[in-house]
């Protein structure tokens, strides 16, 4: 893959910029004197309200990152009947989400140099919208990807861009404000699994209406980032306040006040000139390679293979339920529990990886669990479902485990930016072909031996470039 441009992070402040957000004054005592680095102030209520609001936002939107997909895997068969679909066609159908991650995500971090982050993040909120509403019109298969292809565009260039708002507004709060979102995207993909076969009950049995119904939720998410169009700089100079939640340092951060103030008569440097520096040696430092970090590609396969198991589940595993007896409704429920799993787990599991220097052990522990149910699977579908769905629900958390190593595997915005698109679209077009492979192997073994077992076997390589990837060191290291 050719490098990417080398472009400056759009959140970095200009050179000679005090990096401090608007309506915060430079001075903390009447005598104007500038501010020491032991005693900068804090946010005034403009921009805590600005971040309650970007909170809000980050959780509205994570919302609607899945129900696009998840209530469509709960009506495959439906739909596939409906519009005339082979297996191997709805393979391809589970196959575009990761194909349009793969293809679009990788224009976010351009799209956000150029309108801002939370421009993109409200424009994909309006695609999701939109797609969602064009797709139950469709007549044919075409017209069905083509919408559904819409609006997982405006889910590529959110997802990129989820850990790039989390850096820029939150720097002191990686771990938690990942875990924020990533327990609400987890919340909306199980409440879309769960509620969309009973939905589409109530509203007369046409998956139609039951698919169409998600678009609401789509229109709601978009209003959260209305009001921050107007600045195009959205990730400019948060300052990070002292917080048990902090991230550990990497090397080469600066000191904090105190331990500055500590040294022996040693003068700590005013706010304005550490922050004017910090911001001309920002505009002078390169852009990292990410292609030659061996970090980036462990991260990019480690992001390919968990997604390819996610993508697999949330398309496929009600069929499988399906096939062995379940109720079509309680196969939807499974597949809610699967993700639901994510809701605790996606708080614990980021905030816990931020206070570990080798996040390897948890990989390992999560593809354990993923192996154990996939096994559970190919042996007793139906006798043991609830286990087997609560084990790959574990499973799954793999993506915010990987959403938080790539905030901490950068020390800059413009590095996090990078490695998130690297890393997102290395890793959705390393997963394009597993959903694909399994439609092909069921319609042609005429069962789920085979994808189950290529399912489990997944789970080794993620397990070994996982722990790769969660070693304690930066792509600038490598680069």
């Amino acid at each position: 893959m050719p490098d990417e441009p080398k472009t400056l992070d759009p959140a970095a402040p200009p050179a000679g910029d005090t990096a401090r957000p608007a309506g915060i004054p430079t001075a903390t005592a009447s005598s104007g004197a500038p501010a020491t680095a032991g005693d900068s102030p804090a946010p005034g209520p403009a921009h805590r309200r600005l971040l309650v609001l970007v909170a809000v936002g980050l959780v509205l939107a994570a919302l609607n990152l899945r129900p696009a997909i998840t209530s469509l895997g709960a009506l495959l068969e439906e739909v596939g009947e409906d519009l005339h679909m082979s297996g191997s066609v709805a393979g391809v159908l589970t196959s575009v989400p990761p194909l349009c991650f793969a293809v679009f995500g990788i224009t976010a971090p351009r799209l956000a140099r150029r309108f801002g982050p939370a421009v993109v993040v409200c424009a994909g909120m309006a695609a999701i919208f939109t797609g969602l509403v064009l797709r139950p019109f469709a007549t044919g298969t075409a017209a069905f990807l083509a919408a559904s292809a819409l609006a997982l565009m405006g889910i590529a260039v959110s997802n990129v861009l989820m850990p790039v708002i989390v850096k820029r507004y939150f720097p002191d709060r990686v771990g938690s404000m990942t875990g924020l979102y990533s327990m609400a995207l987890a919340l909306g993909t199980s409440i879309a699994a769960a509620a969309t076969v009973p939905m589409t009950d109530a509203l007369g049995g046409d998956w139609r209406l039951g698919l169409g119904v998600w678009a609401a939720l789509a229109a709601l998410a978009v209003l959260p980032w209305l009001p921050l169009l107007r600045d195009r700089d959205t990730g400019t100079a948060v300052p990070a306040t002292a917080s048990p939640d902090t991230a550990p340092r990497t090397a080469g951060a600066a000191p904090r006040g105190g331990e500055a103030a500590s040294r022996g008569g040693e003068a700590a440097p005013r706010g304005g000139e550490a922050a004017s520096q910090g911001g001309e040696a920002a505009s002078r430092a390169p852009a990292p390679r990410i292609t030659r970090s061996r970090t980036a590609w462990a991260l990019g396969v480690f992001f390919g293979l968990q997604a390819t198991g996610a993508y697999i589940t949330m398309g496929w595993m009600p069929q499988i339920f399906r096939d062995a007896g379940v109720p079509a409704a309680t196969a939807g429920v499974l597949l809610a529990v699967t993700m639901v799993m994510g809701v605790p787990l996606a708080f614990v599991i980021p905030r816990l990886a931020t206070r570990m220097k080798n996040q390897g052990p948890i990989v390992v522990a999560l593809g354990l669990c993923g192996l154990t149910g996939y096994t559970g699977l190919s042996l007793a579908p139906a006798g043991g479902a609830w286990i087997w769905a609560v084990l790959l629900g574990v499973s799954n958390c793999s993506f915010p485990l990987a959403l938080t190593m790539i905030g901490m595997r950068s020390r800059t915005g413009a590095g996090v930016v990078r490695l998130s698109a690297f890393a997102q679209s290395v890793g959705y077009l390393i997963s394009i072909p597993g959903p694909l492979l399994v439609g092909v192997l069921y319609q042609h073994s005429g069962g789920w031996g085979l994808p189950i077992v290529l399912m489990g076997g997944l789970m080794v390589p993620q397990m070994i470039v996982g722990t790769l990837a969660g070693r304690d060191r930066t792509v600038e290291d490598e680069c």
